[in-house]
């Protein structure tokens, strides 16, 4: 998930809604477009009902907001009131350090805060990442699943990375730590930006990835790099879905897509969407209900008979 860091001088305040599953990606999007870190939360045991919140300066941007709330709603079809709470923004942060733990995933990752001491593993990749951006410090199913993804194909070397959405920089960082190849990281936030380029020099990674602003594939330094042997897209499922016949135009034959940030409900959807453009589904993970598949573009081109 896209997710931003901000230094908050006074008061924060959190704002949330509750929405059935088809509503979320469209409040998420209408969060985001103010807030500073997003969460998705289940409100109920049936799964049924999800609390998309949000963390912003106190009174930042109401009337944008109040728009972006009004459009979710007509998109998808369902009112959901907004729910205010005032936060000092150390107390804030205080919980955060609560809440964001070492991140033990997969084999080969340790995820830690800034909060934490440092420590040397040399059985494991150890990221650093501040703690006032853990919704995307690899607590989130989608992330969980995506660096779980990332140990399973690393044995094929892909040498040209695209983290596309790049948010904290976690699964450039990643990458570039496991398999020690260049890495093209693109945002459309300047905040997510600025937090992947601080997080890389934060753990001597800088060198190794080139991040960008810019509008998706429509990113110039994205279309020059291009083919990639291996493309990251933590977005949201129906983005994943428009992004389908670029991402089958970009990734290179025989290369890899690791696709994340959609609940598991979504999943037919989003692998429709791929399949229309030659993609083919290699793997499915699952952390609890999020999802993260692992597309191939096989190298369809005949061979010639001797």
């Amino acid at each position: 998930m896209t997710t931003s860091s901000l230094r908050h001088a006074t008061l924060l305040e959190t704002v949330s809604v509750t929405v059935s599953e088809p509503a979320v990606e469209f409040y998420e999007n209408a969060l985001g477009r103010v807030c500073t870190t997003i969460g998705i939360f289940e409100a109920n045991q049936e799964g049924t009902l999800w609390r998309v919140e949000g963390v912003k300066n106190c009174g930042y941007q109401d009337d944008e907001l109040t728009t972006a709330l009004l459009l979710a709603a007509i998109a998808s079809g369902e009112h959901a009131p907004l729910e205010r709470t005032i936060t000092e923004a150390n107390g804030w942060l205080a919980r955060t350090y609560e809440t964001f733990p070492e991140q033990k995933i997969g084999r080969r990752f340790i995820i830690r805060g800034t909060h934490l001491p440092p420590i040397a593993d040399p059985t494991h990749i150890v990221l650093t990442l501040d703690a006032g951006v853990a919704f995307g410090s690899g607590e989130h199913g989608s992330t969980r699943g995506c660096l779980r993804a990332l140990e399973y194909v690393a044995y094929r070397r892909p040498c040209r990375i695209l983290d596309i959405g790049c948010g904290t920089g976690i699964l450039a960082m990643a990458s570039a730590a496991l398999l020690h190849k260049p890495i093209l990281a693109v945002d459309i936030d300047p905040w997510s930006v600025l937090t992947t380029q601080q997080n890389t020099r934060r753990n001597k990674l800088h060198r190794h990835i080139s991040c960008h602003l810019g509008n998706g594939w429509h990113t110039p330094a994205l279309r020059h790099k291009a083919p990639f042997d291996l493309v990251f897209a933590n977005i949201l499922a129906r983005p994943l879905c428009l992004m389908a016949k670029n991402l089958a135009y970009a990734l290179a034959d025989n290369g890899t897509a690791i696709l994340s940030g959609l609940l598991q409900t979504q999943v037919p959807m989003v692998l429709s969407a791929h399949r229309k453009h030659g993609l083919v589904l290699e793997r499915l993970l699952k952390e609890g209900e999020w999802a993260t598949l692992i597309i191939r573009k096989f190298n369809r081109t005949p061979k010639t008979s001797h």
